[in-house]
This record gives structure tokens, C-alpha cells and sequence, in this order.
């Protein structure tokens, strides 16, 4: 079995390749070929541990099992990632583990990329200015995904701690060649905006219908617990909603809240992310359409990320190899 540690993970698998393993996980949950995916949360003092488990069938079955730890205020006050744990990586056809490896740098890929699979279905084509509200780890790789999949010509940063949005702007601009504004009111960087990205701890909306123009594509990325929220009910509801896993989002995305609102109904929902990837249901109709991505994480999207990481440490003679 290979344990496999951060510098690992960050050497074999590449935003690029994690963007293409998700999207085909997709597909492969829209055809069936899936095991899971399943879920378990539990609450702790300052944070929260969810499990997230699922399986791909193919010519080589895997499963994996990622528990994580988050914790938001880990930065700020002990210098530690917000986002901690490992993922286990088994054979699914005979239950023999293959790895252990770390699980905040897969946490962070995956969950960029499936914005980026769902950026291409689900915003304009000829999208053009971004708002990325959220500017730590998550932020900076969603920015990247963004422009891994659309021609970006200018991008807005909103965070709480504008040092920090600052720090990712400059970076942006000297890596990925965009120009990068640091602005403090997220409504109206939204309304200015083709596409926008929220990846903050909320537990209340920030973002309202009037904030959002006609034909803005929203990836709401934080709400991925009980009680977390960025988007006001009333947006979720108006717009047209696709959602990473029905259930799971029912119950800690941003689903949950139009849900008990009574603005909404499970059967409501345009499709799930699989669902449009495979052709099955339409992404974007219409260049008015108020499109939005409900992505709380799914553990298609951990055992696409770890598959990946574990076939290339094992051919490039990563890890640490163990009995």
C-alpha cells in the first residue's frame, strides 16, 4: 500500500488532468457505473468531519473512502489548513487498500474542477468577467479552473480580509496573465459580472436575486454542511439549479434552504451535474438563463482525484510503499 503526503499529491496530478477524471466520473455515475456515493457529517466544537465515500466501475474497480476535518478558523488561529484528512483508496472488486494519501490538496482540486465541467455547460459562451468571492486556498484554484475552460478578460476578488485578496490578485496576475480588481462590494462586482464563484464559510446569504444579472452563471461552493449558506433562497429558486447529487444537496447545499423555505421542491431541480455531462438533460438554454451549480463535493469527485494521484505515484515511484 502507498502512503502518499501532500508533496505527492501536488506532484502527480495536475488541475488540468483532475478537470478531465471528474468530468468522466460524471458520466460514468449518469450511466450507472458507479458505487455510492454516500455521506456521513459530524458536527464538532469550531468545525465539522464529514466522510465521503464512493466507487468507479471500469476495466479496474476502485473505491474510495476520504474523511476530512474542517475547520475555518484553523488559519487565523494556529496556522494550520482549514481543510484536513486523508483519503483511502481501495480495489473495489476485492476490498484490498492501495493507498493512503492526503486529502486538502484533492479536496481542493476536485472541488475546482467540477466547477470547471460545470462552467462549461452552464455559463455563456462568450463569458468574459468573473467574481471570485472567497480568496483563500479554494478561491485561488477555482480562479484557475475558471481559466482552464474560459477565455477570462477581467476578474473581481471580494474577500472579508482584502490583504488576502490583494495577495491572490497579484498572484493571478503574474501567473495566469488576467487583470484582477480587489473590490468590496460583492453585489455589485456580481452584477457586473458573467460568472461568479462563492467559496466562503457563510451561514448566511450574502448574494440576493437583484444582485445578479440575466445570464450569470454561479457556482455556489460553500454550502456543503448543515446550516452553511451564501445565496438567498429566493435566487435558488428563480434560476435554473443543477446540482452535484440531489440528495446530498437537499440536505447541505444550497437546495436545503429553498427546500425548507417551501420554495422549492426535489423534483424542481433541473438535473444533476451527471446528468447534463452525459446529455441526458440540457445545460444552458437560453443567454438570459440565471444558471447556478450547487456544488457541495461528491466522493465521485475524491475517487476520480485519488485513481489519478495513485496510477501516476505508482509509475513514477511516489509514496512511500508499505506492508
Amino acid at each position: 500500500m502507498l502512503v502518499l503526503s501532500r508533496d505527492d499529491v501536488l506532484a502527480t496530478l495536475t488541475l488540468p488532468d483532475c478537470i478531465e477524471r471528474v468530468e468522466a466520473a460524471f458520466r460514468l455515475h449518469a450511466e450507472g457505473r458507479t458505487l455510492g456515493p454516500g455521506v456521513l457529517s459530524v458536527e464538532a466544537r469550531g468545525g465539522a468531519f464529514h466522510v465521503k465515500v464512493a466507487g468507479l466501475v471500469g476495466e479496474r474497480s476502485y473505491l474510495a473512502a476520504k474523511t476530512n476535518g474542517n475547520f475555518p478558523d484553523n488559519p487565523g488561529r494556529s496556522g494550520l489548513p482549514a481543510i484536513q484528512g486523508t483519503v483511502v483508496l481501495a480495489d473495489a472488486s476485492n476490498g484490498v487498500p492501495l493507498a493512503v494519501m492526503e486529502s486538502g490538496t484533492i479536496t481542493a482540486l476536485r472541488t475546482a474542477a467540477a466547477t470547471a465541467v460545470a462552467a462549461k455547460l452552464l455559463a455563456r459562451k462568450d463569458a468574459r468577467t468573473a467574481t471570485i468571492v472567497g480568496c483563500g486556498v479554494q478561491g485561488a484554484i477555482q480562479l484557475k479552473a475558471l481559466a482552464a475552460v474560459m477565455s477570462l478578460d477581467h476578474v473581481r476578488l471580494v474577500d472579508v480580509a482584502p490583504d488576502r485578496a490583494r495577495a491572490m490578485a497579484a498572484q493571478a496576475e503574474s501567473t495566469l496573465g488576467l487583470r484582477v480588481s480587489v473590490v468590496g462590494d460583492v453585489c455589485a462586482a456580481v452584477r457586473s459580472s458573467d460568472v461568479c464563484v462563492t467559496c466562503t464559510p457563510s451561514r448566511r446569504p450574502f448574494l440576493f436575486r437583484d444582485d445578479v444579472a440575466p445570464g450569470t452563471f454561479i457556482a455556489a461552493v460553500g454550502a456543503d454542511g448543515h446550516g452553511k449558506q451564501e445565496l438567498d433562497p429566493s435566487l435558488v429558486s428563480s434560476a435554473t439549479l443543477v446540482v452535484d447529487v440531489l440528495e446530498q444537496c437537499a440536505e447541505i447545499g444550497e437546495l436545503q434552504h429553498a427546500l425548507a423555505g417551501g420554495l422549492m421542491r426535489a423534483g424542481d431541480v433541473h438535473a444533476e451535474l451527471a446528468q447534463v455531462v452525459a446529455g441526458r438533460k440540457p445545460g444552458r438554454t437560453s443567454d438570459d438563463e440565471i444558471t447556478i451549480f450547487d456544488s457541495t463535493g461528491t466522493a465521485l469527485q475524491d475517487v476520480a482525484a485519488a485513481i489519478a494521484v495513485y496510477e501516476r505515484a505508482r509509475a513514477t515511484g511516489r509514496g512511500v510503499d508499505v506492508a
